[in-house]
C-alpha cells in the first residue's frame, strides 16, 4: 500500500519497492526498514492518501501488520 502512494518520494519509493521485492521472493524484511517505512510515510504525509484510497479498515490493518512484524523482530531492551 505504501509503495502505491510513494512515487513522489524517491527514497520512500526505493525502500518500499525493495521491501516488496524481498517479501515477494519469500525473504524477510528487517524491522529497521519496516520501521523507517512507517515513519517516513508519516513524515511525507502519505497516510491521508492511503486512508482515502483503501479505507480506514485496510489502512489500520496495514499499520497493525507492519507494527506486529517490527515488534516480533526488534530486540527487547532491558534496563
Amino acid at each position: 500500500m505504501i509503495l502505491s502512494e510513494s512515487a513522489a518520494h524517491p527514497e520512500l519509493l526505493r525502500v518500499t519497492r525493495q521491501a516488496h521485492d524481498e517479501l515477494a521472493a519469500g525473504r524477510p524484511v528487517p524491522y529497521t526498514e519496516l520501521s523507517w517505512m512507517l515513519k517516513e510515510a508519516a513524515r511525507k504525509n502519505v497516510y491521508p492518501a492511503l486512508h482515502a484510497r483503501y479505507g480506514a479498515g485496510a489502512f489500520d490493518e496495514m499499520v497493525l501488520v507492519i507494527g506486529r512484524e517490527i515488534d516480533r523482530q526488534a530486540p527487547v531492551v532491558r534496563h
